[in-house]
């Protein structure tokens, strides 16, 4: 797959209605560049309404002019606003349930084996469903055990992560969630139109949500993590950016634990060091089942420097 701004032409034709395709070229090769976003050469129109979009919020008429601002912003914050208006999210409760199936499984033969402390990481949270979805089927399995569970969620829109951290859904948005999980997990607050499904405090507190640019590594965190989900995430990225990405997975996962990719995502040839289990779910390394030894768990963390 070719990188933003390969191999393009270097007409500067103006579409109507659009940047014209060297500015376009400018912001696809931005992209790639801080987020490792690999945006195709047919995107002129998407990127041209999403930076349209930034720009009316700041009162800017130029695609230059901006593109010149954002450029110029030693902060940063301008490029960190840009990339949330960027950013695809979309996802729902229970997406791709099969996984949650075998993460069900896994954890239930983990706790029996006697693990009594257990860390996830979502790479690529966007507004929160897959980690709340990953808190309640944490929960179930795991019942009255007494076993300590945590979860990492990381995304690179800081706008995306305020809702997430917000755990508010719209019953639209808990349509796909089983009336016995938004029962027991969620409060129900408001009336009508204007009511909305807020995760537990329990459920919240089990889930730290914190911004990371997933095409930037090493990532300033530790492991292991027993469990990462990134899934319809690396379609973005190119095989030179998902190879350092799936490398960063290796080092911070820990021997026999799990990866969950997207079922879109194919990755064949890039997952030196894992094994399938089953499509979009591998294991690293080693035995499929194996319990680790506390003291190995009471010495790591899962932060995120800030």
């Amino acid at each position: 797959m070719q990188s933003a701004g390969a191999g393009l032409k270097p007409a500067h034709v103006q579409q109507k209605g659009n940047m014209d395709t060297k500015t376009f070229d400018t912001f696809r090769r931005i992209f790639y560049d801080t987020a490792g976003i690999n945006i195709n050469d047919n995107k002129l129109a998407l990127v041209s309404a999403r930076v349209g979009k930034r720009m009316r919020e700041l009162g800017h008429t130029s695609d230059r002019d901006y593109l010149k601002f954002l450029i110029d912003d030693s902060t940063g914050e301008e490029m960190v606003h840009l990339l949330d208006v960027i950013s695809t999210n979309v996802t729902h409760f229970f997406r791709e349930s099969r996984h949650f199936d075998v993460l069900t499984a896994v954890v239930k033969e983990w706790v029996s084996l006697g693990l009594r402390k257990i860390k996830v990481w979502s790479a690529g949270c966007s507004s929160g469903e897959e980690p709340y979805t990953l808190a309640m089927v944490l929960r179930e399995a795991i019942g009255e055990r007494g076993v300590e569970a945590r979860i990492l969620a990381t995304d690179l829109s800081t706008r995306i992560l305020q809702k997430a951290a917000a755990g508010e859904y719209d019953e639209r948005k808990t349509a796909d969630m089983p009336a016995v999980y938004r029962d027991r997990y969620f409060d129900k607050q408001g009336r009508g139109d204007s009511a909305v499904y807020r995760a537990s405090e329990g459920l919240r507190e089990m889930i730290r949500f914190t911004r990371l640019n997933l095409s930037t590594v090493p990532f300033p965190m530790q492991g292991p993590f027993d469990v990462i989900f990134c899934r319809n995430v690396m379609i973005y990225f190119d095989n030179d950016v998902r190879a350092r990405l799936l490398g960063e997975f290796a080092r911070l996962l820990k021997p026999e634990g799990y990866l969950f990719v997207g079922h879109a995502e194919s990755l064949t040839g890039m997952l030196s060091g894992f094994r399938s289990v089953e499509p979009s779910v591998y294991v690293k390394g080693g035995a499929l089942l194996k319990p680790r030894h506390e003291k190995e768990h009471d010495t790591c963390t899962h932060s995120v420097a800030s």
